[in-house]
């Protein structure tokens, strides 16, 4: 049984997020605490409710919600009833629980969360944890066939890790939270291994030899056959753009598979390939038909989603660490979205956001920088500070300004795209509140 735990206490530890999320678990701390125990401790008190469904676990850096999403969406066309777990949400707390592809009513979380409260208490649950824990209830008491699960942070320690997952999926490694995981690569690594368990198939899309050494070593450690998505090798015929992204995959079986994804974007045909691949070492695989539509159907918002809301033409993407940011510029060159295109972004200070903004500055026209009020105020970064920074980096090529709060921010880029394009980024936060101001609903 995994014991260490890693404690860590900040004066910016994520607090709740929005009227939902405190009514949830009022007076439960938020930090990051990680161990294993009380989760063990409150599922065996609660009669194990994650042993009622079969579960699928996904860890990585990015990509992961991606892919939890695709797999609901797979196993409900497949027949299946879905719930599906992830982290942070966007707009509400209810984002983070869904069953059959809808999120549920707050009045059934909350009623479950005041059964669990007085449990979490007393084991000492940190708010992740007790989130958890009202998820894999839920998910049991709704009478899902199949939890898609994703890592909340890291992996060995998330409190995600006492699933007994049919597969798991580890997407790619990149730095980010390098406070809690490390800064190198290869300790990153051997962190998000730590969801590969004993006789489990894993599968990864991850291609740097360092990073599959660790995993491909913590596979063999435990006897978890090891599976790997090669883009290159596997995935051919690729295209996106503003109608999202087709591609061929050559499937396990052999076959080719020809797909299409909703989310735009190279890496998203990879998230894709890796949920199908990871699907095909179910004991029970989906048919080919309902992997089609599945993968066809899955909504995620927030990821390369463009929308136009009151005739304004917006980009919405969460990409919060340089790797996501790369990711999100060749999005926008498949998009190629009308111009002038001004880019609206709110980081968080703990972010590399010094190497995150100057790719965004290249391909904008104008770029504004905002501070979304959902952030954590002991996250919240120096919008004018980095503005100094970006402005004199891009040699002033590039108009760079601050306007502090979202709304006004919102109302700012707007204008100063015209007929143009708007580009929301920077984190999950920034994203949401943009969202909220706008008044869309992302699963409405």
């Amino acid at each position: 049984m995994e014991t260490t735990r890693l404690t860590l206490r900040r004066g910016g530890a994520d607090p709740p997020s929005g009227p939902l999320m405190d009514a949830l678990f009022p007076g439960v701390p938020s930090v990051v605490d990680w161990g294993l125990d009380r989760m063990r401790a409150a599922l065996a008190e609660l009669g194990d409710p994650h042993r009622r469904y079969r579960s699928l676990h996904v860890g990585g850096t990015n990509g992961k919600g991606s892919v939890a999403s695709t797999w609901a969406s797979v196993l409900r066309r497949d027949g299946d009833r879905t719930g599906l777990y992830t982290s942070p949400h966007l707009c509400s707390f209810r984002e983070r629980i869904m069953v059959d592809g809808a999120p549920l009513p707050a009045s059934r979380l909350l009623e479950t969360a005041a059964r669990l409260r007085p449990l979490a208490r007393d084991l000492g649950m940190p708010l992740f944890e007790a989130c958890t824990l009202l998820a894999l209830v839920v998910f049991a008491e709704e009478e899902v066939d199949t939890a898609c699960v994703e890592v909340g942070l890291g992996g060995r320690l998330d409190a995600t890790n006492v699933i007994e997952p049919e597969v798991a999926a580890v997407t790619n490694v990149a730095l980010d939270h390098q406070e809690y995981l490390g800064d190198s690569l290869e300790g990153i690594a051997r962190e998000k291994a730590g969801i590969i368990k004993p006789g489990v198939p894993v599968v990864t899309a991850e291609e740097r030899p360092s990073v599959l050494s660790v995993l491909e070593s913590r596979a063999r450690e435990v006897g978890a056959p090891f599976h790997r998505i090669e883009p290159g090798r596997h995935i051919s015929a690729l295209r996106h753009g503003r109608q999202g992204t087709r591609f061929t995959l050559r499937a396990g079986t052999g076959r080719d598979l020809r797909l299409e994804t909703p989310l735009p974007g190279a890496h998203q045909a990879t998230n894709a390939a890796l949920a199908v691949r990871a699907l095909e070492l179910l004991g029970q695989p989906p048919s080919p038909e309902s992997v089609r539509a599945g993968v066809a159907e899955v909504r995620w918002p927030g990821r390369g989603q463009a929308l136009r809301v009151e005739g304004r033409r917006y980009v919405f993407d969460v990409a919060h660490n340089r790797a996501a940011v790369g990711a999100l510029v060749n999005v926008l060159a498949g998009l190629a979205p009308p111009r002038p295109l001004v880019v609206l972004a709110g980081i968080l200070e703990d972010k590399d956001w010094d190497r995150m903004l100057p790719p965004l500055v290249r391909v904008a026209d104008r770029v504004v920088l905002t501070t979304p009020a959902s952030a954590p105020p002991g996250r919240r970064w120096r919008p004018h500070a980095a503005a100094a920074r970006v402005g004199a980096g891009a040699g002033g090529a590039v108009p760079v300004e601050v306007v502090r709060e979202v709304g006004p921010a919102v109302g700012r880029a707007a204008a100063l795209a015209g007929n143009g394009t708007v580009v929301v980024t920077g984190s999950c936060h920034t994203v949401g509140d943009a969202l909220r101001v706008l008044g869309v609903n992302p699963f409405g």
